[in-house]
């Protein structure tokens, strides 16, 4: 009579021990490499200034005007009747926000009086004139 061995057989397991320091690595990587997009508005060329001051995001309505006379609310494309349900609505949330106005130097100025008028009727009496700031050249 023969003996047979009893053979062992060898488990196939995945090692998870190390699991959570992956996942943790994975999110650290993706935190540190995401952009967050802050408001685009409209293409434009702001003009010259000498002097600028920064204001809290959380505090600002930002209105675009592009060269065209197309006009941006933060980042939603809106017609130049809007204006002022929009601001005025804002408004009424936060009565201290600010309207920083960014306009190309090449837009048409009766799309810029006609938004003014339209802030003038919504009470919007904390207006803001963006511009690029230049760099001073001493000689």
């Amino acid at each position: 009579m023969a003996r047979f061995q009893k053979k062992i057989r060898a488990e196939s397991k995945i090692p998870t021990s190390s699991m959570a320091d992956i996942a943790f690595l994975l999110l650290i990587f993706f935190m540190v490499t995401t952009v967050l997009k802050l408001e685009e508005g409209l293409p434009i060329a702001l003009p010259k200034a000498e002097a600028a001051e920064d204001i809290p995001r959380e505090n600002v309505i930002h209105i675009w005007v592009d060269r065209t006379g197309k006009i941006s609310i933060n980042d939603m494309i809106v017609k130049t009747g809007a204006v002022e349900g929009i601001v005025s609505q804002r408004l009424r949330s936060n009565p201290g926000i600010i309207v920083a106005f960014y306009t190309d130097e090449n837009a048409p100025y009766g799309v810029m009086d006609d938004i003014m008028e339209q802030l003038k009727r919504a009470s919007a009496v904390r207006v803001s004139f963006a511009s690029k700031k230049e760099k001073l050249r001493l000689r």
